[in-house]
């Protein structure tokens, strides 16, 4: 069971009331004891005054027994029923007396000077003593005050207070619900036209909220989102209608091979040939699939990289090797100059390298050399593949990586990886958190796999 509740004007209200209730307590806390500290100081300085004033009546009197004989003297002085006074001497007698409620004498130690304490009887009172001396004998002065009409009021005025708390908290509640329900109507709103965004609305966005800081970097964030599904359905998109249209490409010729070969008898040497053509369309079809399989498993988010140390020299020392015999039919030259240590996966960067001077090797300038280097700066290393031939377009660059793209769909050779090699070494450089960059000029085209050091 969750503590608040889902709605969030309702977790407002709540909170608003728990902290109004919060600080109308600590309010009313301080003025009950302010209240508490006023009353007791002036009953105590009722009772200290009283005493004074008996002290003068005694210094006024021949003796106490005059005073007992005149009791209107004090018995005004005291005023009410909650008052005591008693006057002992020093053998413990009781000489005036003012006790309405008839509690016994209390025991208090001997004093030169006026004490203030409380009582012990069964009924709370609050004390005041003094013990002075008239006609050559010590008396003590005792006064009291019964303590039940000032805890009568205290318990009154705890009681509005607990009143007026929880009314206020009720109010804070309700206030408090109703401004947040207000406050929040922009938040309601921006639900409603985030609902309204779908895969046939995606070009919507939430520009006008954008006037309300508080909402400004959640809608900045709501239209992110929508633009990258905008993005990603298009790639879709595109990539759904390039692998139909690569897909059809091998098949209609499959089929119309097949096709034409039954029309009529044909020799054992012309249905040899038709099962090499068809071979080739098998592995071209192969070739696209374990493409597309190996791009899936490389972009899925728990995709594991084996890091070692590899030694770039020799690692493009034995793809040279392999491409020897594809170099040598070309007029191609291939130069190593990497030198440096990279730790990489080396399965994942051996074919992304394979891939480029696959790449290289197709489309680069006969009877020229392809160059490949390697550079360490302060934070990276990168490595280059360099062709030399025609330069590539400028608005073909940025969709080199794209899956399928083609620059020239005319120039598709049998041994091609179906525009899938770019997208792959991309998918290799962001497993490794590194990039692929590509510049094409009149001397060439440079292909440049970057290595951030600490992912490297």
């Amino acid at each position: 069971m969750k503590l608040f509740p889902r709605a969030l004007s309702f977790r407002l209200a709540v909170m608003f009331a728990l902290v109004s209730a919060l600080l109308l307590g600590s309010i009313g806390f301080y003025l009950y004891q302010s209240l508490q500290r006023e009353v007791a100081w002036r009953d105590d300085q009722a009772l200290l005054g009283r005493l004074e004033r008996m002290q003068a009546l005694i210094n006024d009197s021949v003796s106490v027994e005059q005073l007992r004989n005149r009791p209107k003297l004090y018995e005004n002085m005291l005023g009410n029923r909650d008052n005591l006074l008693w006057i002992v001497d020093d053998i413990g007698k009781v000489l005036i007396e003012i006790n309405p409620v008839s509690m016994s004498v209390p025991k208090l130690p001997a004093a030169a000077q006026a004490r203030l304490g409380d009582g012990h009887a069964s009924q709370a009172v609050r004390l005041a003593w003094k013990d002075v001396m008239q006609g050559g004998r010590g008396l003590t002065l005792i006064a009291g005050k019964l303590l039940s009409e000032r805890e009568q009021m205290l318990g009154v005025y705890r009681l509005k207070l607990w009143l007026a708390m929880s009314v206020g908290a009720l109010l804070a509640f309700v206030l408090g619900w109703w401004v947040s329900r207000r406050g929040l109507q922009p938040v309601r709103m921006l639900v409603q036209r985030a609902a309204g965004i779908d895969v046939q609305h995606l070009h919507l966005r939430l520009d006008e909220f954008n006037e309300l800081s508080e909402l400004q970097a959640l809608s900045h964030a709501l239209n992110q989102m929508p633009a990258r599904l905008e993005d990603g359905f298009a790639q879709l998109s595109r990539f759904s209608e390039d692998l139909a249209h690569e897909m059809r490409t091998p098949l209609s010729n499959l089929m119309g091979h097949t096709q034409q070969s039954l029309r009529h008898s044909r020799s054992i040497e012309d249905y040899q040939n038709l099962l090499v053509s068809n071979q080739e369309e098998y592995e071209r079809l192969a070739r696209m699939i374990d493409s597309m399989l190996f791009l899936a498993r490389t972009e899925q988010s728990h995709a594991s990289v084996n890091h070692e140390l590899i030694d770039l020299y020799d690692l493009v020392e034995q793809l040279c090797e392999y491409f020897e015999g594809v170099a040598q039919e070309r007029d191609v030259t291939l130069i190593n100059h990497a030198h440096d240590q990279l730790r990489a996966d080396p399965a994942l960067i051996r074919r992304a390298l394979a891939n480029l001077l696959a790449n290289a090797l197709r489309y680069g300038a006969p009877a020229a050399a392809v160059t490949i280097s390697s550079v360490v700066w302060e934070d990276r290393i990168e490595v280059t593949v360099h062709n030399q031939g025609q330069p590539i377009s400028a608005e073909h660059l940025p969709r080199l990586f794209e899956r399928f793209y083609r620059c020239d769909p005319s120039r598709n050779q049998p041994d091609d990886s179906g525009g899938l090699g770019l997208a792959i070494v991309r998918s290799i450089m962001q497993l490794h958190g590194g990039r692929v960059t590509v510049e094409s000029t009149g001397t060439g085209t440079r292909f440049c796999l970057v290595f951030l050091l600490q992912n490297a």
